[in-house]
């Protein structure tokens, strides 16, 4: 079956899907799926060289689509790459509509997705249209204005896309995408992001070796220093790591990343933001911008293996450091992320392993044989994640993460994995008392059961377990714990899939060819089954404990609960995997057992009966012939004996025993059809005899029978699951079914045994149809024509017939028949519906039952709703039969949904990652195969609509509209489901609902109008009809929702209609996407040449006639017209006024010019009384100054030559000779018109700092540009509307008026709407309407109201950026009129409009030229700092001069007394100094550096520097007069000095580590101890700043400085400072693990540190050491060797001095002696010690406990600490005592529980 040319197809196919080969009618898929092939080769092509998008192009995509669906990639691979490149042209054509782009990307990628298939030789694709595409959508210019509405998705389809087509970019694609996007490159601006996100999107990473000097060589040495330079999480530094993750994993072995190891394992450990230390501040960015996991473990996984092993080291100090988190008493946020990285990393290894050595070799790069993973790695690594994986079990999270991981490192070493969880699973499976252990292990045991049964040569002795396992696992079978039974029927069902349970024990004496561990095996069989029983008798037990009457009293509801029918579920699949998987002796005595259960008791048929029945049918199943030939007698015996007397028929509540016993037959009889042959005349018999009886619950069960026997006659199917081909019955002797034992499915012999009806049984089928359903067809039309009488109860019964012979014989019944409706959707193309063979061949020759069934239900259906519209019973059953006279062939699609979801999960399960090639047990394949052709007969993508769809879509309108709500909301469902099979037929329905709409239709009920709301509604999947994408229905429809208000039916104070309108326009906004005008495509994409004839001239132009835009335009004109049509109308009520403007506002775009009418109307409406509307015509007047924007021309220009110096070949960032001139400068600026001329403007900030790119757009000079200030009479006729309303003052009044009313009290922020309008406004008209703009904002200013203020600062920063253009002239008055309103505006500033103004100012110097932002920056500079902050941080690098400036004018203002000025300043300065940064390749910096700021500082604080005394926070009078002294002054500025520090651990990039070192000292000196609230602000921001600072990234070289730092302060007097040197250090340690650890001196420094400091006279210093030192043990920083050991056993046999008698009231000596202290500190150290493994004994813990012990009684306050420890450990360790009890011997065990059991006080 390999890739051979069949004789149907005469090409290779590239993949396709293998289980088709399978089906019983394989052999015709050939022909069809050639035939289906050609069509959609031949219309695609016709359809693009006739330039028809929409509806040719787009349907027989989707047709392909589908096609891929139901074949896979079944087509060459010349027109595998010829599809591709036709898509890949589409997507890119760039005025596609985006939903329809969206639709034509998600195909490609799935033709791009197994990119194995095609070489880089055979496809290349170029980049920059993606990137165009990418640039065009997520940074679109117009879409925050409204004038492009694109769907949530559009950006993960978009980023899938490029990832797909990146493998075949060209090899010169690296260096022009660094081209492209270096010049973005610059870190203190928003452009940094955008560029480092394109470089993950982008840079191909797949390059063969051989070009590697093309690929990642050209950028990798560049981007890593750049990540190792930056220390605090930026934004951008996660696409990196996306970036080195992926480049990591494709390319192992080529890339040496040794170097870089420690600090990658640093950073990851970071980014997991764990707590360490008592009282530690997270930085709020550490948690949004932490590293994704999943690509952290590509990256981990990636650098696995190698010579130098480096990665594995890491890897298992990871994990040593963290694994005490993973226990389960911990729990915090950071938990999610540790079970994720827990679950991931052993699949990334996994599937690393797989592609090394199981997959086939691809035109991918191979892994080189020196990187690859060796055993010892494997090794390696699965030892150093089983015990945190261990520890995760039992998660509070739940146990699936540790369950998965178990799954996948039991495929590398099951020797290694599976012992420890079995030591585990036993007690579990023991006690009683605890059930979460039970269920977390019995999960993690499914996960490990695959690599447990089939054993092999690593652990062969896995397989013994398994009967133990299964029989300890029985009594989880328990009524009163439903997790713990569910999880017991998933085990053990998991466990019997795969293995064959045959009593093997006979084989111990007929074969002398086993193994010691296969002799076991087959001695344990002999137990199965028992087994088997005693699970049926827990079965019975479950059973008899839930049956309805013990379980509820009879008045509640009769149906299952969810649980119940979960338990239903389980055991009814557990039992037929048992017996499906028996032998078949085992199952003769099991099928007695359950023939004995289910006839000697009767159950009741709602709960009980069900499981019973279930069971019953599962025995069936596996063997028929043997099961009915007791079933079926029994069962019919027993109904003919009750019903023979008549009036048993007539009873409304019938014999329980005769129910029964129909429940058991309806269910036993659900097996093959063939063996139902020879039971046919009983069963006929019953079936008459029961159909009529008058009890409901009596028919139902009849109906199911025949709807049972129907289905099993009429259907295809497989016929048995067994885990081995053929069954298990042959002697022991031949064939030994333990070799089996978890044996994969075969999947080239899987020898499935199908079920094809035969003629006999269709003939049973249909003489069914004929006695049954025909006579009842026929009443039912008597009834609908008024001849006959018949009860409600009577209709209902023939229904319930009719339903239940549809669902049964459906798939027989040949699809309706009726004429397709012609022209609903001009084309040039054919759009035909494929039909696809289900192996189904319908016999024309007898009646099509089918279209007779749907002539009698309209009937019926019409005389209910004319008779008895209250029949809603009747009703619900008809709309049932519709719903399956359209869609039925078989099965449902929800069903369909299910099992798909449901073999997805055991596939995943149960699946080997390893190996892979579909090595899955042989149910599931089987399984597969089945899904495979259900799949078939569902797909019913673009059927034609057709003359009989029609007239039942207009009878379910007709019930969708009607008096019920239940049968609405009913009928609506189905019709829902209709309008999305069959094309175009919205279009026809459409106005059908109008109908109920119109305003001038006075008879539409309140019901109907409902309805049709509803209807146009959809539901949540389906389509919605108001907001179709297609201009023919929006215009119908977007019009009628409004008038609809005017209609009678219409009333607001009906609350659940005004509901229906507002969710009805909140999905249209939600759902809307700008629709498409213009569909030409500019030329014929080059592919086609190769395809098909081509089409005539006159068809090509009749093709680009009819699809161009014109008729479009039309519609959208009309559209607006008719929607301001409505809005005239002056009974329209506010609600749907506010409608109308809604959808107005949807239709702005920009390829189109709004009609003057309607930019009329949104001018108007800026003063409208609704304060809705007035917010809408912002933004729609905003976006129309947009639309009439006059172009700006721009010409390139060259950089260098622009300022005279020759372009670097190297890269240097920052301040060079050749981006000087960007940088402002006070001795040049401009100052006269001819100067502005000339000076050439760059306004974007990011431009020269990294490097130039190639071509620099420029704006032309002015005379060049199109004019300014026209005379009214040159403006078009919308800029005169605009012009008219706002040169008019009593407009202006009023507008102003209204925009500085305040909204919500407090809430009201700076709004960027109106500052877009101001923008236009200025922009279009340059200053035209400044005259009468001025006396406002001179008022508004003065006023110092919260609401004015904003107004005018939206005014003000809207003409900042909208006077970019002006001439100089009109700049400078410009300037003059601004700079008195902002000093005015600044001096009047309250705590309130600080914001705004900081907000004005910063978006007024958004890339802005220099010049006219001096003007603005140098008028803030007399005032506010904050909102001067905002204009620098937006000017960034560009001027140094102005910082310098800054800095000078700041200084001497550092000791101010108010603290929201101390926190701006802080911030301020923040902004001066993060120019300074060491990023690679830069310059050291013009601006301000932070080392001679800190020079400067120092010198200020010497005064508190030297002193000894404690700091206290100086709080002065507000009025005190005269110079302070000095420390005073020093005490002052250290507080805007932490300002600072605090502030810029938040936002620099890079921490000045040795400027901050200077300062630690007098830190330390300050910060409190103890955690409390109520200190001064100065004690409080000194802890915050230590905290953040112990948490910064340190480099190698800068651990020495530090450590010199920490030993001098821990040598100082004051017993706080060393203290808080411990927590201090506790912290930088764990942020910095990795990189200590490389330094061996550093590492012995920090111990000598600790050490010494045990030995510290203050006693709390000494305890805080102590645990320090516990926390370096715990996680593997230090170690506990011998000498550490030797030196506490030493420190605490320092003999203490005699006690002297002391005399009464003699003083006690408070200082201790230094002996007291040594014992004490070694003491201390072997507590310690112990306290360090919480959740394990290692080998040297019993001794120390010993040691601890002979010091319980010393002196205080090792008395105390001792006490402690013991507690600590006995809390720590109660849990697995009985497991850790094994490592004292009896003596130490006498001493402990001595220890640790509590005095007794009675004895």
């Amino acid at each position: 079956m390999k890739k051979a040319k069949s004789d149907t197809l005469d090409f290779i196919p590239q993949k396709d899907i293998v289980y088709n080969k399978l089906l019983p009618y394989a052999d015709r898929l050939d022909d069809e799926s050639n035939d289906i092939l050609s069509k959609i080769k031949g219309n695609l092509g016709r359809a693009v060289q006739l330039r028809e998008i929409w509806p040719g192009v787009l349907f027989w995509t989707r047709k392909l689509s589908t096609y891929m669906r139901l074949y896979g990639r079944k087509f060459s691979k010349e027109d595998h790459v010829l599809f591709i490149k036709l898509l890949y042209e589409l997507v890119t054509i760039p005025r596609l509509e985006i939903s329809m782009m969206q639709g034509l990307a998600r195909l490609l990628i799935n033709l791009l997705k197994k990119r194995e298939l095609l070489s880089r030789e055979d496809l290349e694709l170029p980049w920059r249209p993606l990137y165009e595409l990418h640039d065009r959508i997520l940074f679109s210019k117009t879409e925050h204005l409204g004038l492009n509405w694109f769907p949530n998705s559009v950006e993960s389809v978009l980023k899938t896309l490029v990832k797909s087509c990146r493998p075949y970019f060209s090899e010169s694609a690296t260096q022009e995408m660094l081209d492209e996007w270096r010049p973005l490159l610059c870190p203190f601006d928003v452009t940094m992001q955008r560029a480092i996100s394109y470089f993950e999107l982008f840079l191909p990473t797949t390059l063969p070796p051989e070009l590697h000097h093309k690929g990642f060589k050209l950028w990798f040495d560049e981007l890593i220093s750049l990540w190792v330079s930056v220390q605090n999480l930026p934004s951008w530094e996660i696409h990196l790591v996306n970036l080195f993750a992926r480049l990591a994993n494709d390319n192992i072995g080529y890339i040496d990343w040794d170097p870089y190891i420690p600090k990658i394992f640093t950073r990851i450990l970071r980014s997991l933001n764990l707590p360490v230390g008592t009282s530690q501040m997270l930085v709020p960015r550490y948690i949004t911008n932490a590293y994704d996991i999943s690509h952290v473990v590509l990256w981990v996984s990636s650098l696995l293996g190698g010579p130098s092993k480096q990665a594995q080291e890491q890897l298992s100090g990871l994990f040593n450091s963290i694994t005490s988190f993973f226990h389960p008493s911990n729990h915090g946020r950071w938990l999610m992320k540790l079970m994720k990285l827990l679950q991931r990393l052993p699949a990334s290894v996994v599937r690393r392993l797989h592609r090394e050595r199981y997959k086939k070799p691809t035109w991918l790069t191979p892994i080189p044989d020196s990187h690859k993973l060796t055993e010892e790695d494997i090794t390696d690594f699965v030892e150093s994640m089983m015990q945190p994986v261990l520890l995760a079990m039992f998660s509070k999270t739940g146990s699936l993460d540790a369950a998965q991981a178990l799954q996948n490192l039991a495929l590398m070493r099951p020797e290694l994995v599976i012992p420890p969880v079995l030591e585990k699973t036993y007690p579990a499976l023991e006690t009683l008392t605890e059930p979460h252990q039970l269920t977390a292990t019995l999960s993690c045991m499914i996960g490990v059961a695959r690599s447990l049964v089939s054993g092999g040569q690593r652990f062969p002795e896995g397989p013994t377990h398994m009967l133990p396992l299964l029989m300890r696992a029985l009594p989880g079978v328990d009524p009163n714990d439903f997790s713990k039974c569910m999880i017991t029927f998933q085990f053990i069902a998991t466990f019997v899939t795969l293995v064959p349970l045959v009593d093997c024990s006979s084989a111990l004496h007929e074969r002398t060819d086993l193994t010691e561990v296969e002799r076991e095996m087959c001695s344990a069989s002999a137990e199965f089954e028992d087994f088997v029983l005693q699970f049926m008798d827990r079965c019975f037990a479950l059973i008899d404990s839930s049956t309805l009457e013990q379980t509820r009293e009879e008045t509640e509801t009769e149906k299952m609960t969810h649980l119940e029918s979960l338990v239903e579920l389980g055991l009814s699949s557990t039992f037929s995997t048992i017996l499906t998987q028996c032998s078949l002796d085992i199952f003769k005595v099991a099928l007695e057992k359950v023939f004995n259960f289910a006839t000697t008791n009767i159950f009741e048929t709602r709960v009980a009966g069900r499981m019973v029945a279930d069971m019953c049918r599962a025995a069936s199943k596996c063997h028929p012939a043997e099961s009915l030939k007791m079933f079926v007698p029994h069962c019919c015996n027993a109904i003919n004996q009750i019903a023979v007397n008549e009036e048993v028929l007539n009873e409304e509540e019938l014999d329980k025993e005769l129910l029964w016993n129909l429940q058991l037959l309806s269910e036993v009889s659900r097996v093959d059809g063939d063996k139902i042959l020879p039971y046919r005349s009983e069963l006929v018999q019953i079936l008459q005899l029961t159909l009529h009886l008058k009890c409901k619950q009596g028919y139902t069960l009849a109906c199911n029978l025949l709807h049972h026997i129907l289905r099993s006659t009429a259907l295809i199917y497989p016929t048995e699951y067994c885990s081995v081909p053929g069954g298990f019955h042959q002697p022991v002797s031949d064939y030994l079914p333990i070799k089996d034992w978890g044996r994969p499915g075969d999947l080239w012999n899987l020898d499935i045994r199908w079920h094809v009806p035969s003629v006999e049984e269709t003939s049973l089928a249909f003489y069914l149809l004929d006695l049954i359903l025909q006579p009842e067809l026929q009443r039912l039309q008597r009834f609908a024509q008024g001849d006959q009488d018949m009860s409600r109860d009577d209709v209902l019964q023939s229904l319930t017939i009719v339903q239940h012979c549809l669902l049964g014989a459906g798939g027989l019944m040949p699809p309706l028949k009726g004429e397709p409706i012609p022209e609903l959707v001009h084309s040039m193309v054919n759009l035909d519906e494929t039909t696809l063979y289900t192996g189904m061949e319908y016999d024309e020759s007898r009646e099509n039952y089918r279209d007779a069934i749907c002539g009698v239900m309209r009937q019926l259906l019409h005389y209910i709703l004319e008779h008895s519209e209250d029949d809603t019973k009747s009703l619900f059953s008809i709309i049932k039969i519709i719903s399956d006279l359209l869609h039925f062939k078989g099965s449902h699609k929800h069903e369909f949904d299910s099992r798909w979801k449901s073999f997805n999960l055991v596939k995943k399960s149960m699946e080997n990652r390893l190996h892979g090639r579909k090595q899955h047990i042989r149910a599931l394949l089987i399984d597969r195969v089945m899904l495979q052709h259900e799949l078939r007969k569902l797909t019913v993508e673009g059927c034609q609509y057709r003359s009989i769809h029609q007239a039942l879509m207009r009878d379910l309108l007709r019930l969708s509209t009607s008096t019920y709500s239940q049968v609405r909301s009913r009928a609506q469902n189905v019709l829902f489901t209709a309008l999305g099979t069959y094309n175009f037929c919205c279009r026809d329905l459409i106005p059908h609902v109008l109908e109920f709409l119109n305003p001038d239709n006075s008879s539409v009920t309140q019901q109907q109008f409902k309805g049709a709301l509803y209807c146009f509604l959809g539901n949540h999947s389906g389509v919605c009809l108001a907001n179709l994408h297609d201009w023919e229905c929006i215009a119908l429809t977007w019009p009628a929702i409004v008038r609809s208000g005017l209609s009678s039916a219409m009333s607001l104070e009906k609350p659940s209609i005004v509901r229906l309108f507002d969710d009805l326009a909140d999905k249209i906004h939600r759902q809307y996407e700008t629709i498409g005008i213009d569909f030409s495509v500019s030329s014929t994409p080059g592919m086609l040449s190769q395809m098909q004839p081509v089409p005539s001239e006159e068809e090509t132009q009749n093709g680009a006639n009819t699809n161009n835009g014109i008729h479009f335009c039309r519609k959208y004109k009309q559209l607006i017209g008719d929607l301001l049509e409505c809005l005239s109308n002056r009974n329209m009520p506010w609600k749907f006024e506010h409608i109308a403007i809604g959808f107005l506002s949807l239709l702005l775009r920009d390829d189109h010019q709004l009609p003057p009418p309607a930019v009329m109307f949104f001018v108007k409406s800026l003063n409208h009384d609704s304060l809705y509307v007035r917010k809408v015509a912002i933004s729609a007047v905003a976006g129309i100054m947009k639309q009439i924007k006059r172009p700006h021309k721009k010409v390139s220009v060259s950089p260098s030559e622009l300022c005279g110096v020759k372009e670097l070949d190297v890269i240097v960032a920052g301040d060079r000779a050749d981006n000087e001139w960007l940088q402002y400068n006070s001795s040049n600026l401009p100052r006269t018109q001819q100067d502005w001329d000339h000076c050439v403007f760059v306004e974007k900030t990011h431009w020269g700092y990294y490097c130039w790119p190639r071509k620099l757009m420029m704006y032309a000079p002015l005379e060049e540009q199109p004019k300014h200030n026209l005379s009214r009479e040159e403006m078009t006729e919308r800029e005169q509307i605009i012009f008219d309303h706002f040169s008019d003052p009593v407009f202006i009044n009023q507008f102003i008026e209204f925009l500085s009313l305040e909204d919500r009290k407090g809430k009201d922020k700076f709004s960027p709407r109106r500052f877009c309008l101001f923008k236009g406004l200025f922009r279009n008209f340059s200053d035209a309407f400044l005259p009468v703009l001025r006396p406002h904002m001179e008022r508004l200013v003065a006023d110092s109201h919260e609401s004015k203020q904003r107004c005018v600062a939206e005014i003000i920063s809207g003409l900042i950026r909208g006077c970019k253009h002006w001439s100089y002239l009109k700049v400078e008055s410009l300037w003059e009129l601004l700079c008195p309103l902002l000093r005015t505006a600044l001096s009047n500033i309250t705590i309130e409009t600080y914001a705004d103004w900081g907000t004005c100012i910063a978006t007024a110097c958004v890339s802005l030229t220099h010049a006219s932002s001096t003007g603005c920056l140098r008028c803030c500079y007399l005032n506010r700092l904050y909102v001067l902050q905002g204009g620098l941080a937006q000017q960034e690098w560009r001027v140094p001069e102005l910082l310098h400036r800054l800095l000078q004018y700041l200084e001497p203002k550092l000791t101010q007394v108010y603290k929201n000025v101390r926190e701006r300043i802080g911030s301020v300065l923040t902004y001066i100094f993060m120019i300074d940064v060491n990023l690679p390749y830069t310059q050291p910096t013009t601006s301000p550096r932070i080392l001679d700021f800190t020079e400067r500082i120092l010198l200020q604080l010497k005064p508190l520097t030297e002193g000894d005394e404690e700091i206290q926070n100086h709080v002065i009078e507000e009025n005190e007069v005269g110079e302070q002294d000095e420390r005073t002054q020093a005490i002052k500025l250290l507080k805007t000095v932490l300002k600072w520090l605090i502030a810029s651990a938040g936002r620099s990039f890079s921490t000045a580590v040795p400027e901050q070192l200077r300062l630690l000292p007098l830190l330390f000196k300050i910060a409190p101890v103890e955690n409390d609230d109520s200190y001064d602000e100065l004690k409080r921001d000194a802890k915050t700043c230590l905290s953040l600072m112990s948490q910064g990234l340190l480099y190698t070289e800068q651990i020495p400085m530090v450590l010199n730092a920490l030993q001098e302060i821990a040598g100082s007097s004051s017993w706080h400072a060393r203290y808080t040197v411990l927590t201090y250090l506790q912290i930088m340690v764990f942020y910095n693990l990795f990189t200590f650890m490389s330094d061996q001196k550093a590492v012995n420094d920090v111990r000598a540190l600790v050490i010494q400091l045990l030995e510290d006279e203050q006693l709390e210093v000494r305890e805080m050491a102590a645990t320090t030192l516990s926390g370096f043990l715990q996680c593997n920083f230090l170690s506990m060797d011998a000498p550490m050991q030797a030196h506490f056993e030493a420190l605490c046999k320092t003999s203490l001095p005699k006690k002297r008698k002391r005399e009464v009231g003699c003083i006690v000596d408070t200082i201790p002696s230094a002996d007291l202290v040594r014992r004490h500190a070694g003491v201390l150290g072997l507590s310690a010690c112990i306290l360090s493994s919480p959740y394990d004994v290692p080998t040297w813990m019993p001794q120390l406990l010993m040691d601890l012990s002979a010091h319980l009684n010393d002196t205080q306050p090792i008395e105390m600490t001792v006490k402690k420890t013991l507690s600590n450990f006995r809390r720590t360790h109660h849990d697995n005592w009985q497991q850790h009890k094994q490592q004292f011997t009896d003596d130490q065990l006498l001493v402990l529980t001595d220890l640790l059991v509590s005095p007794c006080y009675y004895a």
